[in-house]
């Protein structure tokens, strides 16, 4: 049988619209900003996660993983870093 596979960062989506939302219905007149940030860190996280794949091509974490290599922890690590350093410096204004 075929199995459906729901796109990359689609829950981070969900949850996004979830608190826009939430927003909305408790303080309408932050909306706008409200809005502008949560855009902000969105793109930010996406394109943490493309950086990534574009500086670092042949050390994607699931091709690293085995039962006994580090590699692949690493990838993740660096990966994990990457991403927070680009999303706190978009969501700080930088």
């Amino acid at each position: 049988m075929f199995e459906i596979r729901l796109p990359r960062l689609f829950f981070w989506l969900l949850i996004t619209v979830a608190l826009t939302l939430a927003v909305a219905y408790l303080a309408p007149y932050q909306l706008t900003v409200t809005l502008y940030k949560i855009s902000l860190v969105s793109l930010a996280a996406v394109l943490g996660y493309w950086i990534d794949r574009a500086v670092f091509p042949y050390a994607r974490p699931h091709q690293l993983m085995s039962s006994k290599d580090v590699a692949g922890d690493c990838a993740t690590i660096r990966r994990v870093i990457l991403m927070s350093a680009i999303i706190i410096a978009i969501a700080l204004g930088a």
